[in-house]
């Protein structure tokens, strides 16, 4: 957690005093890192194969009536180390019926028992299938566990075999190779990036074709995906533009699972700087993108809308370019969206679009998007809530006078006001500062004292100066900075008077539009 003072430094730039909007929306990217993080919630990195239906597990099932009773694991690597050929095969497959226990898999002892260098060799047995699929089937649950027991895969020299199986002409070896791959794939960008080195991305796209089955492609898939994940670094460029057009090409499947792994390697490979959604985005994916934000399976539509936030967050052209596809009409039903993850997700893409410029600012006005807004910031999850005074924040810092009074009119402030009482003091420092700046709207229109009135009439000076015992000294600071520089000494003044007279055109007020019911 950043300090105190560190936490005031990021507010203090988030005010874009004199700041550019790509400065604005970076800066709005690097307060809330969590949100970068295209974390893969729904599903895991790894996978164990336990059970195995396709016809190769059939044929293996076959040759397994030759193994009379299954191998311990010292008659394992008893057989392991013999010259009889009759053996390896049954010890292969005793050593994966071990490795897919449902509970407990002795990994750690099949490893400390040295039988992964023989399982890779028996890879390169051409002439033997069944012994190549359960070498490989045995490898994929190694490598499914702890990234110490991943690593004692890839020291074995496994990833050049598994990828030389990848031609094999029987697809379900191909198949337990993609696993494998997979698993090792999911551990981390080094091993990642030790698969793209040994060129296993052509094998793997080739893959990819009419006959392949469902099941399979699934597998391929979240390979793809995990080829994608991480940063720190991120995947060669170069390898990402290899993939992309079949990744493109999965993004127009049926197949649940296929759409959903497909687009959170999207969400990867967006999760980044602009040179890298731009690579993305020219691949026309942002309509597919739209479409896949209204499916009805969560799996599918939380990947949609974290790649979709994730590229608003780029440059202004691209925004544009999300926005010409339609993305703000979704918006819209996802601010409403029964889940309160869903509707976080959808006011972080709304908060940076509205860190772009006025133009793109009105296009949220004129989509609708203020009443969900408010809606979210009077009655939403806490963690949505925070992504909608994170939108209101940047709105009025780049809208225009007239835009911020829409908002104002939209009903914002009585809920953004009820929001001073939270115990997070960055939310209180981002609705204060949100406040400094409609006051600022307010003094360009020569109506600060109408503004006065209205923030009393909502309870707000009461909040604000409650805030003057606040234990954050800059919470404090700020609250006292609004109270001395508008509303200290106005009790004896004429402002209620002038209110009044003015009131029927004050487009901070209530009426005519009625927003406030105070």
């Amino acid at each position: 957690m950043p300090t105190t003072n560190e936490q005031y430094k990021r507010m203090d730039k988030f005010k874009n005093k004199g700041k550019d909007i790509t400065a604005r929306r970076k800066q709005r990217m690097e307060f809330e890192v969590e949100l970068r993080k295209a974390r893969k919630d729904e599903q895991i990195l790894k996978r164990r194969n336990i059970s195995f239906t396709t016809e190769g597990a059939l044929s293996s099932e076959k040759a397994e009536k030759n193994v009379a009773v299954q191998l311990s694991l010292e008659e394992i690597v008893k057989a392991l180390k013999s010259d009889d050929e009759q053996l390896y095969f049954k010890a292969a497959q005793s050593g994966r019926k071990l490795l897919s226990k449902h509970k407990n898999p002795p990994i750690n002892q099949v490893i400390e028992a040295g039988i992964i260098p023989k399982l890779v060799e028996f890879l390169y047995r051409h002439d033997a299938p069944n012994l190549q699929f359960e070498a490989a089937w045995a490898l994929t649950n190694i490598a499914s566990g702890t990234s110490d027991q991943t690593r004692a895969v890839v020291e074995a020299n496994a990833i050049q075999g598994l990828v030389v199986i990848l031609s094999s002409p029987h697809m379900h070896i191909c198949e337990q190779a993609v696993w494998a791959l997979g698993n090792i794939a999911g551990d981390g960008p080094m091993y990642r990036d030790a698969l793209i080195s040994f060129n296993v991305i052509p094998p793997l796209l080739s893959l990819v074709a009419p006959p392949t089955p469902v099941g399979f492609l699934r597998n391929i898939t979240w390979t793809l995906s995990n080829l994608c994940r991480n940063k720190n670094p991120y995947p060669p460029l170069a390898a990402v533009k290899q993939m992309l057009p079949t990744i493109m090409c999965l993004l127009q499947h049926e197949d649940e699972d296929i759409l959903s792994d497909a687009c959170w390697a999207l969400s990867y490979l967006t999760d980044g700087s602009n040179d890298r959604i731009e690579v993305v985005v020219e691949m026309g994916v942002l309509p597919r993108l739209v479409q896949l934000m209204t499916h009805s399976e969560l799996p599918v539509l939380t990947p949609a809308l974290r790649a979709m936030g994730n590229i608003v967050t780029g440059t202004d052209e691209q925004t544009q370019m999300a926005i010409d596809a339609g993305v703000l009409s979704v918006l819209l039903q996802l601010l409403r969206h029964p889940k309160p993850a869903i509707q976080k997700e959808a006011a972080w893409a709304v908060s940076n679009i509205a860190a772009g410029p006025c133009s793109q600012i009105q296009q949220i006005i004129t989509c609708g998007l203020l009443p969900p807004l408010v809606e979210l910031l009077d009655k939403g999850d806490f963690k949505a809530q925070r992504e909608a005074v994170w939108a209101v924040a940047n709105f009025t810092t780049g809208g225009t006078v007239e835009q911020v009074v829409k908002m104002v009119q939209a009903g914002v402030l009585k809920p953004l006001l009820n929001l001073l009482t939270v115990k997070d003091g960055k939310i209180i420092l981002i609705i204060l500062d949100s406040i400094a700046n409609f006051f600022l709207s307010a003094e360009k229109l020569g109506e600060t004292e109408k503004l006065c009135l209205l923030v009393e009439e909502l309870g707000g000076l009461e909040k604000i100066e409650a805030l003057q015992t606040h234990e954050n000294t800059f919470v404090y600071r700020a609250a006292l900075g609004l109270i001395e520089k508008y509303f200290s000494g106005k009790e004896g003044e004429s402002s209620n008077s002038e209110a009044g007279e003015g009131r029927a055109t004050l487009p901070f007020s209530a009426e005519p539009q009625d927003f406030y019911n105070f």
